[in-house]
This record gives structure tokens, C-alpha cells and sequence, in this order.
């Protein structure tokens, strides 16, 4: 049996911030080869991974960047099971990589798999990292939603990441002159990105919402009017269906800062104000939970 020096038990915790023991053991096992004991740490991650395949990640941290010229934007979010796993420093360092990775991609990845296999500024994969982390926490811990824009024109980003953490909002404005830099079209991006996180609306617009929705909510709301005379149950669905329409749509909500005016109207409102047209052309929120 290969002895097992202490530089190469260092160096191997070096490696993969695994405990002096296991990496003593992955050693052993492995007869001194340093890259074979990191591939078995590894491979001891990933049977962690399975034995708690079916366990809640309802911690973590969403993180989001708009690039420093403002032309690129991301948000993602690592989830973990428990706060505590959370709050760690390799935790919140994995979350940090892996938004660089997202937001400096040439060609932003279009699953999880994806982003999963590219390398960090570490040298490892976002995947690498993530099963270093299961392997020295014994967590289940795994890559959420993310998203990644990027103008292709005038307009703006914004990210809103709430007080918690937990939840996060990126938006594209797209504007027909440049406005960025007028204060009125930042405040309203700002402001759009905390009402999205506020209230969370299921699309922009009426025509992103799922059909099975729809169909959901007209069952519900004419099994609601049942009894009523036929001639105007039609009648009565359609305006309860309108009035849903004005609670889940973005561009038909009510303003959270001012009810008086929809999200829609206040478009407009600072379009006017900017001498410009401005489109709310995508967003997305994160929330871990």
C-alpha cells in the first residue's frame, strides 16, 4: 500500500475543500493518485446527490449582474437544503461563478446541462463546483432557473434582487432612441422590477398565457355562474375572465406604487416623459421555495 504523505492529503484538500480525512481515504483507496481521488470524491458527491434525490431545496440564493457596459444581464439561482448550507462562503462563491459564467457566455446556455459544463474562473465546471459542495456538505444542492438577455438595440437592463435573497427580477426595456441614461426610464425600470417581484405576474401580455390556463379559469368561473339564465352566462364568463386577465398580466395590473394607473398605462406615461416609445419586451422572476 502507497504511504500517503500529508503534502498530498493538503494538496488534495486544496483541490476539492473536502475534510483531511476523506481526503486521506480517496488517497488510500486510490493508491496515491491525486487525479483519480479527486474524480472519487467526485463520484461520492454525485452518490450523495442520489441518495437525496428526493430532497426539498427550498434554500439558496438568487444573484442576478447587469454587465458593466449594459448591454448583457443574468440572474440565477443555486439552491440548497438548508439556510445554513446557504449562507456558507463556497456556497455564495459557487453562486457568484456561475452568474460570471452565465453573464460573459458568447452564447448563453439554454438549460441547466448546458451551464453546467462550462468552466469557471476556478478552472472547474459549474458542475464540478456544485458537486464538490454536495460532496463536503452531504446536501442536495442544484442549479435552478436562470435567464440571460441581451439588447440587440437601445434600451435597458435591470436586475432587482430583493433584501432576502430569495427572490429576483431581470427585465429588458426596449426603447426607440437611446434613453438609458434619462432618470425617468431607470426609475421606471426599477420600479417594474420591484412590482414584478412584488406581485408576480404569470406573463406580459394576454397572449403569452397559457391556453390551459385560460381554459382552467373559464371552468372555474362558469361553474361559478351555474343557475344563471343561459343567454348570459356567456356574457358573465367572458367579464370574470377579464377581470383575471387584470390580475395575472403584467401589462394589465394595477400599478403596486399607484393603483390608479396599470403597468401598461405607466409605459406609456414615461415614454412621454423620455420623448420616446418604450416596450416592456421580457422578464423573469426567481424565487428559491
Amino acid at each position: 500500500m502507497a504511504e500517503i504523505s500529508a503534502s498530498a492529503v493538503k494538496q488534495l484538500r486544496e483541490l476539492t475543500g473536502q475534510a483531511m480525512m476523506d481526503c486521506k481515504k480517496a488517497l488510500t483507496e486510490t493508491g496515491g493518485d491525486i487525479d483519480k481521488a479527486v474524480i472519487l470524491l467526485r463520484k461520492k458527491g454525485m452518490a450523495v446527490m442520489e441518495k437525496r434525490g428526493g430532497r426539498e431545496t427550498k434554500e439558496g440564493q438568487v444573484l442576478g449582474k447587469v454587465s458593466a457596459d449594459g448591454k448583457k444581464a443574468a440572474i440565477i439561482m443555486l439552491c440548497s437544503e438548508t439556510d445554513f448550507t446557504a449562507k456558507n462562503a463556497d456556497f455564495q462563491e459557487a453562486v457568484k461563478l456561475t452568474l460570471e459564467v452565465l453573464l460573459n457566455a458568447d452564447t448563453p446556455p439554454q438549460n441547466s446541462d448546458s451551464l453546467t459544463q462550462i468552466k469557471t474562473a476556478k478552472g472547474k465546471t459549474v458542475g464540478e463546483i456544485i458537486n464538490d459542495m454536495v460532496s463536503k456538505t452531504g446536501e442536495k444542492i442544484t442549479l435552478g432557473n436562470f435567464a440571460c438577455y441581451q439588447l440587440q438595440g437601445n434600451g435597458l437592463l435591470h436586475v432587482y434582487i430583493h433584501f432576502n435573497g430569495k427572490i429576483g427580477t431581470i427585465l429588458q426595456l426596449d426603447t426607440d432612441k437611446n434613453v438609458a441614461g434619462n432618470p425617468a426610464v431607470q426609475t421606471l425600470a426599477s420600479d417594474l422590477a420591484m412590482h414584478i417581484t412584488a406581485v408576480n405576474p404569470v406573463s406580459l401580455s394576454r397572449e403569452d398565457v397559457d391556453p390551459a390556463l385560460i381554459a382552467r379559469e373559464k371552468e372555474i368561473a362558469a361553474e361559478q355562474v351555474k343557475g344563471k339564465p343561459a343567454n348570459m352566462i356567456d356574457k358573465i364568463v367572458e367579464g370574470k375572465i377579464s377581470k383575471w386577465f387584470q390580475q395575472v398580466v403584467l401589462l394589465e395590473q394595477p400599478f403596486v406604487k399607484d393603483d390608479k394607473k396599470t403597468v401598461g398605462a405607466l409605459l406609456k406615461e414615461v415614454g412621454q416623459q423620455a420623448q420616446a416609445a418604450i416596450a416592456l419586451k421580457r422578464f423573469a422572476r426567481l424565487q428559491i421555495g
